[in-house]
């Protein structure tokens, strides 16, 4: 399922592979409102400095993308990073991944 050569997708099942937790949500959301959402994200995170990895290219591919999302997710072990994942609806492919750093508590 995850298979994507992009450093978000590598970086996503390597924290798999370290004992990073993961979920796949049921139910599926427009690929469309996706795009949208995590367009106005690219652009809070870069005017807020945090850091990104191959979010661009996902809203990119999420705007191209015609058919219903499922969504899933992967937090680092050590929750410095979240990994969001765009899967086709049945959830049998990756779409595209994105990764977030998260600001230390």
């Amino acid at each position: 399922m995850l298979v994507g050569s992009d450093e978000a997708s590598v970086a996503a099942l390597v924290a798999l592979r370290c004992g990073g937790s993961y979920v796949v949500w049921d139910g599926t959301t427009s690929a469309e409102s996706l795009a949208l959402v995590y367009g106005r994200r690219l652009r809070l995170t870069r005017r807020r400095g945090i850091e990104t990895t191959n979010l661009d290219r996902s809203v990119e591919l999420l705007g191209r993308h015609q058919q219903p999302v499922r969504l899933g997710q992967i937090r680092t072990a050590d929750g410095s990073w979240t990994f969001m994942l765009f899967l086709t609806d049945d959830g049998s492919r990756l779409i595209a991944c994105t990764g977030v750093r998260r600001a230390q508590v």
